[in-house]
């Protein structure tokens, strides 16, 4: 990494030419007049865009000190790119949206200033944010950049297929046994017509079911406690998970879609179409289920091992970041968009708009969201389930540097256990090259 940083500000200015280039058109504009600008980098795209532009139009209407200007950057990947290549430059952000699985690497690039600073200075009631996901984004008891985009993985039912078929829907909190239970009853009373399952092959999922465990993936609590230096994929967790995946493979309950964006498009299509009746996947996913479709949606929370209490899991999504390049009046004008983001109405206005959940505890309260849960009573149930969980060191992600590296790997063993292959060696070999891949990356940058 310290290499890695060393080249990066050789060719920063170079880099920083490029980026400029491929700046969006659809940008806001700014009159910037007497106002303080601050650039905002984000990744959103569609409804999310929308509202997230909305946000900056009333941000600049609301006083007159500063003048948020928004730039889209591409996906996720490319941002945090970007925003590593341009860094003292000018053409940097002043703040900026980055995805969960690059907090390590944002965090020890040492570009970025602590909105615990922030938070500090004003007496910032951060109480009212979700602790779930403050805890995603903290480090040795400081929150380093504020959650915004958030979701839960969650498992969605057709109920209305359900009571088609007479069976009982699953719990609120539902076993893995609980799930087994009605996917069986749904693939054996639609003679084998529809399936009852489906859980898509994907990293994020592996490192949930370890969290609703109770399980670390890595030393050092998930990295929370130091840089880890080694995983652990074949936990009693995860190895109790593949079993009773295989085993749901096996009957004919469990549909297996693969990995990726089609497989994700296929479940779905699968699911709205009444040919699956259960699924894992984000709550971000909530608006997409509801709109057009005749059946009513059910939702519960993520599923846990039998005989054992649910641990909670982590969010997903990204956090707004600010940068440490920029003078103190921008940081603090990014410090001022970011509470405005926050806010009650904001929040509950983001979720409306978007399906990703309100952080701020007093969004519940907003009739824009009361109307969400009186059309989509099943609309509630991700929110609950963050505001459930109480935050521990193994369900508060995985704070490791190659979190994408990780995912590949997990998601390869999980291809193979899925077209039948050893669990345990599976998980083993991807283990053992994740180690490989630590032992060399913290190599690099003096870790022991």
């Amino acid at each position: 990494m310290k290499i890695r940083q060393v080249l990066l500000k050789t060719f920063g200015v170079a880099a920083a030419i490029l980026t400029i280039g491929s700046f969006s058109a659809t940008q806001v504009k700014a009159t910037t007049t007497g106002r303080t600008k601050v650039v905002f980098w984000n990744e959103m795209t569609g409804p999310a865009q929308i509202q997230l532009n909305k946000f900056v139009k009333e941000f600049n209407q609301s006083q007159t000190k500063y003048q948020v200007v928004s730039q889209f950057e591409g996906s996720y990947n490319e941002a945090v790119q970007k925003i590593l290549n341009t860094h003292g430059t000018d053409a940097s952000p002043a703040v900026f949206q980055s995805m969960d699985v690059s907090t390590s690497q944002i965090y020890h690039s040492g570009y970025t200033t602590p909105v615990q600073k922030f938070i500090d200075q004003d007496h910032y009631d951060i109480s009212k944010i979700s602790s779930v996901a403050r805890a995603f984004y903290s480090q040795n008891g400081k929150l380093l950049s504020m959650p915004f985009n958030t979701s839960q993985p969650v498992l969605y039912y057709n109920a209305t297929l359900l009571k088609k078929y007479h069976i009982t829907p699953p719990p609120t909190d539902p076993s893995y046994s609980d799930i087994t239970r009605v996917a069986t009853q749904l693939y054996q009373r639609s003679h084998k017509q529809v399936k009852g399952l489906s859980i898509e092959i994907y990293g994020w999922f592996f490192e949930q079911f370890l969290a609703n465990a109770g399980e670390s993936m890595a030393n050092q609590a998930d990295g929370h406690d130091g840089t880890p230096t080694k995983v652990n994929f074949t936990s009693s967790g995860a190895i109790k998970t593949m079993k009773w995946i295989q085993e749901n493979i096996k009957s004919g309950a469990l549909m297996n879609f693969g990995s990726g964006s089609s497989a994700s498009a296929n479940e779905m299509a699968a699911f709205l179409s009444g040919k699956l009746g259960m699924f894992l996947q984000s709550s971000a996913s909530l608006s997409q289920l509801t709109v057009g479709d005749k059946d009513k949606l059910g939702v519960t929370y993520y599923p846990h091992p039998d005989g054992q209490k649910a641990n909670g899991v982590a969010i997903g999504g990204a956090s707004l970041w600010i940068s440490n390049d920029k003078s103190s009046t921008v940081q603090h004008g990014s410090w001022e968009f970011i509470k405005f983001l926050m806010k009650a109405k904001n929040q509950a206005q983001w979720q409306v708009a978007t399906g990703y959940l309100a952080l701020n505890k007093d969004s519940q309260q907003e009739k824009t969201l009361q109307k969400l849960y009186q059309k989509v009573p099943a609309a509630k149930v991700p929110g609950e389930q963050l505001r459930k969980t109480e935050p521990n060191k193994t369900n508060s992600g995985v704070f490791l540097q190659g979190l994408i590296q990780e995912r590949t790997l997990t998601q390869t063993a999980m291809d193979q256990i899925y077209n039948g292959s050893n669990i345990k060696t599976s998980l083993q070999e991807a283990e053992k090259a994740m180690n490989s891949y630590l032992k060399s990356n913290n190599l690099a940058n003096g870790v022991k």
